[in-house]
């Protein structure tokens, strides 16, 4: 039969492909769909205040000051705009696709084995999985990135590189309701968040840096196999016919393993410590730079920077999901890890040394050198 759904013929698959539409939809523009309509909510997405604007305009350049001289890198070029929590899902889609797509590959390259089992079911369901994986993908990523711009300040709550010389997107909606739930100053909230993302802007926007980090990433989630059996259980379990199908298939997946069949590798057992220590000294520089500037600048500094630490360490599992997809789950001990060798490269040279971090892709800690900063600083000060 000439059919470009293979599983017309069987109810259960049949209705799964006719729910998510045909093989040759465009599956990111699906994602892009759902990633809106969770960020909107019930209560809708009003548009910026044209006063948010304008403080974001203002506060972004003193921003831009003091993190050029906290750090000696140039920030001046950087753009700081407001935006909805709509528009900033729709872009953040699109910045992450590539990551999605290498994930979508590894799956799909590993769920190509079952095609080939002598087991009629796992063949079938190998099948099915090359035909509905990019579907499944798509919606997968519209809900995570749709979750994360409920309360997302900026665009590095997730430290991910963006391409070099975009501009740096705030979600003031979610900058206001997270002051007035923490009682915090609405303009010294919106000067560290500006701080906060300009830190982390610049230093992306060193190619060694921004390659360095989209490589790993790149690699850990090309690494994942794939393991189906997890997800072919819960599609069993859901009526694919009810209205109300799509809501219980989010509700009934909720890990990476089981939503995508994705399984951690040996291989990426070998990338995480590198990417770990990776994401660990960069948060740890940014704290230190944002130490460094807040507490003389910011009235309020203390006590946003520990609502800002309690809502990063305190996340919900659903806030952690897309973290643990990518390999980034920003843990206590993560951020511990990370300022321990900051401090630790200060103590035993002053904060002159940490310019070195930038300097040279060579100049990067090893996993080993970020729990042992003196081990650092001795290999760099080695003859070549």
């Amino acid at each position: 039969m000439d059919n470009d759904n293979p599983f017309d013929g069987i109810p259960f698959f049949g209705d799964f492909g006719k729910l998510f539409g045909a093989g040759g939809e465009d599956h990111w523009s699906t994602a892009k769909q759902i990633a809106v309509q969770m960020a909107t909510g019930e209560g809708g997405d009003p548009n910026v205040d044209p006063s948010h604007r304008i403080a974001l305009e203002e506060l972004s350049r003193i921003a831009q000051l003091h993190v050029s001289e906290a750090t000696g890198l140039d920030s001046r070029n950087a753009i700081v705009v407001p935006v909805t929590r709509t528009e900033w899902a729709h872009e953040t889609i699109e910045a992450y696709q590539p990551l999605f797509e290498k994930l979508n590959a590894s799956l799909s390259k590993g769920s190509g084995n079952e095609i080939e089992s002598s087991d009629p079911m796992g063949a079938m369901f190998g099948q099915m999985m090359q035909f509905l994986g990019p579907m499944m993908l798509a919606m997968t990523a519209g809900s995570m990135v749709g979750h994360l711009a409920q309360r997302a300040l900026g665009q590095y709550d997730l430290p991910i590189p963006r391409e070099r010389d975009s501009e740096i997107k705030v979600i003031t909606r979610n900058v206001e309701n997270f002051g007035a739930e923490w009682s915090l100053p609405s303009q010294e909230l919106l000067l560290w968040v500006c701080l906060n993302e300009l830190t982390y802007y610049t230093i992306f926007q060193l190619d060694h840096i921004r390659n360095r980090f989209g490589t790993l990433l790149m690699e850990y989630v090309s690494a994942f196999e794939s393991n189906p059996s997890g997800l072919e259980e819960k599609l069993q379990q859901i009526d694919m016919t009810s209205p109300s199908a799509i809501e219980d298939l989010q509700k009934s997946l909720g890990s990476p393993e089981v939503i995508l069949g994705a399984m951690q590798s040996e291989e990426q057992k070998y990338i995480l410590p590198e990417l770990e220590a990776t994401t660990a000294v960069l948060v740890g520089y940014v704290d230190f730079v944002m130490d460094s500037i807040g507490q003389g600048l910011i009235g309020s500094y203390d006590q946003i920077t520990e609502a800002m630490r309690r809502q990063r360490v305190e996340a919900d599992p659903s806030d952690r999901f897309i973290e643990r997809l990518l390999g980034l789950e920003l843990t206590q001990t993560q951020v511990d890890r990370g300022t321990a060798f900051i401090n630790g490269v200060i103590e035993r040279s002053g904060t002159s040394e940490l310019s070195r971090l930038w300097e040279d892709s060579k100049n990067f800690p090893t996993p080993n050198e970020v729990d042992a900063p003196g081990l650092w600083l001795a290999r760099l000060d080695l003859p070549e």
